[in-house]
């Protein structure tokens, strides 16, 4: 067999197995949502603990620098995330209960409310009636008859869950823990496993990209948040409107999901403001104190904190809230952007199209120029 037929055979095999490597990609592609949607059990707390673990990764390694263990380093971690989670917890699940409880008493409110606005169009008029006679005699009205008592801490919000909430909460904790005590060995086997220095530099690159840019996000968020949730609360205390760190948690818990959660949060603010406050004006002045405040954060704040270095394409962080929306509900939103974050800066440092030539460390799908002028050198020699 000549050189040039050899490599006619090798081009034919490298069509056949990119492929059969495109085939399988696609249907890989095209199951894994409804994968994920049948297994959210078991993948959702998965992610999230992933998630949450790789944003933790900077304040694991600063404590490490430090002389502490990494089994230590990773507990102190992992309290630190539940007491934070535990005073969101008491902050929020605990008031909106009791908002929740007494929301059937107050719709006759609401409707007087919003009879000056309902008077402009009064074929809506039945249309409120109807609403009101439903949620006033539907589960809303059964919640407040059934007075059930709101969890205080996280320990008492697992112990009131059912069975498998409980199973999540530990097996994702757990999944934080041991992420976090083994980094530093996971890290450096994973670098040292690659045949090549060149290799080896492009695995600490990705992995050093994706804890960069994912704490980054996550920390400079939930600050940013924070600090818009603690200004809409003392805005909402300053105007007497009742449970106002609540509403700033709120605020700041939906402020996650880009567009869609600043819109909830006016939403829930304005039905709220109808709760308590007669005029209607005074009533919609909560939503409106909360929509100036994402207006400058959004406008303003965010992008001087976050820059360029984080800036991403709306229409895909839109693609990927409706995706993971659509596949885990609110949690999946709320992932929505981490995870867009973590899949650009694996492939960008991963290179395209040949990703798998990235994980194998040599082109898989394609036959490299290297390759091609070796075996174009062989056919000149044979030739000559």
């Amino acid at each position: 067999m000549t050189p040039a037929e050899q490599q006619e055979i090798n081009r034919r095999r490298d069509r056949l197995l990119a492929s059969i490597a495109l085939t399988s990609g696609i249907g890989l592609i095209l199951a894994l949502p409804f994968a994920l949607r049948a297994g959210a059990e078991f993948f959702l707390p998965l992610t999230a603990a992933l998630v949450v673990a790789i944003a933790l990764v900077p304040l694991l390694e600063w404590m490490e620098r430090r002389g502490l263990p990494s089994g230590f380093a990773a507990l102190i971690a992992v309290v630190g995330f539940l007491l934070v989670a535990n005073t969101a917890l008491v902050l929020i699940v605990v008031p909106a209960t009791d908002w929740f409880r007494i929301l059937p008493q107050r719709l006759p409110q609401i409707q007087a409310n919003l009879a000056p606005l309902i008077d402009f169009y009064s074929n809506l008029q039945r249309f409120v009636d109807e609403t009101v006679q439903m949620l006033a005699s539907g589960p809303v009205a059964a919640a407040q008859t059934a007075a059930v008592e709101a969890p205080r801490s996280l320990l008492q919000f697992a112990a009131t869950s059912a069975p498998s909430a409980i199973i999540q909460m530990v097996f994702a904790l757990l999944i934080i823990y041991f992420f976090l005590a083994g980094w530093t060995k996971l890290r450096r086997r994973t670098i040292n496993s690659r045949g090549s220095f060149d290799g080896a530099m492009a695995v600490a690159r990705v992995i050093q990209n994706v804890v960069d840019a994912t704490s980054a996000y996550v920390i400079t968020i939930a600050t940013i948040n924070l600090c818009l949730g603690l200004a809409v609360a003392i805005a909402l205390w300053v105007i007497g409107m009742p449970s106002p760190l609540m509403w700033g948690g709120i605020v700041a818990l939906l402020n996650f999901v880009p567009y869609f959660g600043p819109m909830l949060a006016a939403v829930l603010l304005a039905l709220g403001g109808l709760m308590v406050f007669d005029d209607v004006y005074v009533a919609l002045l909560p939503a409106g104190l909360q929509v100036g405040f994402h207006l400058v954060e959004a406008n303003v704040v965010t992008p001087l904190l976050l820059g360029r270095r984080l800036t991403m394409n709306p229409l895909l962080i839109l693609v990927s809230l409706t995706f993971w929306g659509w596949v885990w509900g609110t949690p999946g939103a709320l992932l929505a952007v981490p995870l867009l974050i973590i899949i650009q800066t694996v492939v960008s440092a991963a290179g395209t199209p040949d990703i798998a030539g990235f994980l194998f460390e040599q082109g898989t799908l394609t036959v490299s120029r290297r390759k091609e002028n070796d075996e174009k050198d062989e056919t000149d020699v044979a030739d000559g």
